[in-house]
């Protein structure tokens, strides 16, 4: 099924591409409203959606989804967790914590618990050095993390909290 966005959507598209200079310019933020109009990830659809409404190529847009990782290239579970393992965030146990969450979600970097509930991912930084280590969920983030900290918010993930 073709992708389509709502009307509300579409003024927003409208709006995104009438604040840059040229429709290229607009790849970045057109995806980013796409995405989120498609469950959280970037299908085939999308792509074509965008090209065509941007007049670029589909190469373009696939290249600018296959390089940022902000960009779902697959369906995400409900909640996407980030694990920072830049240098002050692997100095400070970042490596456990992200190896505690593949033990406790049953997959690796990349993966969807079987229950759907969460994504596990690792960030280069999450920009917040000073209080490491650190987690990002969604777009809420954890700092100063233990692995019992750790355990209360997947715990508060698996039950829906």
């Amino acid at each position: 099924m073709a992708f389509a966005l709502s009307a509300e959507a579409e003024q927003k598209l409208n709006e995104i591409m009438a604040r840059y200079p040229n429709k290229m310019a607009a790849c970045i933020p057109a995806l980013h409203l796409c995405q989120e109009a498609n469950d959280n990830w970037v299908s085939d659809d999308v792509i074509e959606f965008v090209a065509q409404r941007l007049e670029l190529g589909t190469a373009h847009v696939k290249g600018v989804v296959t390089f940022y990782t902000l960009f779902n290239q697959k369906r995400p579970g409900k909640h996407q967790l980030w694990v920072c393992h830049t240098l002050s965030c692997a100095m400070r146990g970042a490596e456990d914590i992200l190896h505690h969450c593949e033990k406790r979600l049953g997959v690796h970097v990349g993966g969807t618990s079987p229950d759907g509930k969460v994504t596990l991912r690792t960030a280069e930084c999450l920009a917040a050095c000073g209080t490491a280590p650190v987690i990002q969920v969604d777009k809420t983030y954890y700092e100063n993390l233990s692995i019992a900290d750790v355990d209360r918010i997947l715990d508060g993930l698996v039950k829906g909290a």
